[in-house]
């Protein structure tokens, strides 16, 4: 049990505190996730190409070509997402409005360096496709070890199937029937993979299919990790969705506080109204 929690130390992004996805390796030998490096970037001044383009292994070979195209009329979507994949415009390194292309120092969160990353930023960099299928291998061999158990089977307990985040519980086929039957509210609970710690279900982003983590107050949506480091929301406010909530929260409540202090007086001069209608008519 501590060999693979510290195997599992070692397959944390330094960022994110999470399991690597997509991770690049830099060339001071320590990995970090695409997107983690991506944010990283954007919170020095660096603009970044769309990181939903994967980063390949070996990263894209830079054109020859001179940079000054990325300052020519906008050219068509499918020759921009060429242009940035193979480095010119404004990609890692390029500020916005440099002449000359400019080295990328990249913070290294693991070594607390300043690693330089060339001309290119992100993209010269290599994807750690070794690692990224031991952290696959890793995901697998915990679900494997780790069976779940219906909670709600009588002895000999049956492995649970299903999970209910509603409920906070995992069932068996037979259970999860028996505790959602057809025609009440708990039908409707949608069925999830088993598990032991039930996270609340949180809202998707319908574009990248990522959990949503952030709202951007210019164009007032949520968005996820990879819609924060797009170029359309490159100068928005953005801030956490739980601070969002409570502001959004705390507007509501004050707007109810003073409709229901009202609610009286409105009800005055309904009566009133109607009063003066009855008598009218008499």
């Amino acid at each position: 049990q501590t060999s693979m929690k510290n195997m599992e130390r070692e397959l944390v992004c330094p960022v994110c505190k999470e399991m690597y996805k997509q991770p690049l390796a830099l060339p001071c030998t320590h990995n970090v996730c695409h997107v983690c490096a991506s944010e990283v970037l954007l919170q020095h001044g660096h603009l970044y190409c769309d990181p939903t383009s994967e980063p390949t292994s070996p990263a894209a070979t830079p054109s020859p070509r001179s940079p000054r195209l990325g300052r020519r009329a906008v050219p068509k979507p499918d020759r921009l997402d060429r242009l940035l994949k193979s480095g010119f415009g404004t990609y890692p390194g390029r500020k916005r409005g440099a002449v000359h292309p400019q080295t990328v120092s990249f913070p290294c969160p693991a070594c607390q360096r300043d690693v330089d990353l060339g001309e290119r930023g992100l993209g010269s960099l290599f994807r750690n496709l070794t690692l990224e299928r031991v952290v696959e291998r890793y995901r697998q061999t915990i679900n494997i070890s780790a069976a779940i158990m219906c909670q709600f089977c009588k002895p000999p307990q049956l492995e649970a199937t299903k999970g209910c985040t509603e409920c906070k519980s995992s069932f068996c086929n037979e259970c999860f029937k028996l505790y959602h039957p057809w025609g009440t509210q708990k039908a409707q609970h949608e069925p999830t993979p088993p598990t032991l710690t039930f996270r609340p279900k949180g809202l998707m982003c319908p574009e990248h299919k990522e959990e949503v983590t952030h709202y951007c107050k210019t164009c007032q949506r949520l968005v996820c990790q990879l819609c924060r480091v797009r170029r359309t929301h490159t100068s928005h406010k953005i801030t956490p969705v739980l601070s969002a909530y409570q502001a959004l929260r705390e507007k509501l409540t004050k707007s109810l506080a003073y409709i229901l202090s009202s609610q009286d007086t409105v009800q005055t001069q309904i009566a009133e109204l109607e009063e003066t209608v009855k008598h009218t008519e008499v």
